[in-house]
């Protein structure tokens, strides 16, 4: 008798695909400013820093090009953080001026994470917009069959 398989036929891409998936969710629509501080010098620094270079990449700041991404390097032994002011319309969704992640003890991935949980949710819905019309479609429109129109003789 065997044991039925549960489980998956392949192994997950890891931890670079995990990021890479996360990376292609965040939308920076609902932020203003983003401070990213942290002491050089302190341990567990590197996922922080790793966090700011992926939030200023192209894609993640064309969700946003009016959106500014600070670094704000100390040498005091303060915790790292990464603070997100946000917008006028996702202040009053939350009842709050800004959202603050302590990224002392978090990886990349989880502040990948934590970012698409809290701040990619308070983007605003995208306006529908209209549907540019060939010339031929306009015409259809109008009931017309198109060509030129006969003047009338009097």
């Amino acid at each position: 008798m065997s044991v039925p398989f549960s489980g998956t036929l392949r192994r997950s891409g890891g931890v670079v695909s995990a990021i890479g998936k996360q990376l292609k969710s965040i939308n920076l629509k609902g932020v203003k400013r983003i401070t990213v501080q942290f002491d050089p010098f302190a341990e567990n620094v590197k996922a922080t820093r790793e966090f700011l270079f992926l939030l200023s990449t192209p894609k993640v700041s064309l969700t946003n090009p009016k959106c500014i991404v600070k670094p704000d390097i100390v040498c005091d032994r303060s915790p790292a953080f990464v603070k997100f002011s946000l917008i006028e319309s996702a202040q009053e969704q939350i009842k709050a001026k800004e959202i603050r992640f302590n990224s002392e003890n978090l990886n990349t991935l989880e502040l990948l994470q934590l970012c698409n949980k809290h701040v990619s949710t308070l983007a605003p819905p995208e306006e529908i917009t209209n549907k540019v019309l060939t010339k031929a479609e306009k015409q259809k429109l109008a009931g017309g069959a198109g060509g030129k129109k006969l003047a009338k003789k009097k």
